[in-house]
């Protein structure tokens, strides 16, 4: 059975730094890949970032790159998202979920999805 947990997220201003962390029991062999998405009020749920377990490929949305970084560690399945610079409106719920490809970034072809983490950024 596939559980995602996400945790990490927090209340920080503008230009603050946050880590989310996501352990991902029973992947192993569910999933190539795994995403980060955040759903920020009322918007559509849309990808941040993404990474292959095997070779650590990365991809990013053009609103996060420079800014974030996805990583992973497999001896624990925990993949991370280290956020620096962080802006308002980068303010959302951050979820992981496993992922077709690290460039995945249709939400709705993601099989498992773990309940997500608040992110909020003050101005």
């Amino acid at each position: 059975q596939v559980q995602l947990v996400e945790s990490g997220g927090g209340s920080v201003q503008a230009g603050d730094s946050l880590s989310l962390s996501c352990v991902a029991s029973g992947i192993t062999g569910s999933s190539n890949s795994m995403g980060w998405f955040r759903q920020g009020p009322g918007k559509e749920r849309e990808f941040v970032a993404g990474i292959s377990w095997r070779a650590g490929t990365t991809g990013y949305a053009a609103s996060v790159k420079g800014r974030f970084t996805i990583s992973r560690d497999n001896a624990k399945n925990t993949v991370y998202l280290q956020m620096n610079n962080l802006k308002p409106e980068d303010t959302a719920v951050y979820y992981c979920a496993s992922t077709i490809s690290p460039y995945q970034s249709i939400a709705t072809a993601s099989k498992y999805w773990g309940r997500g983490t608040q992110v909020t950024v003050s101005s």
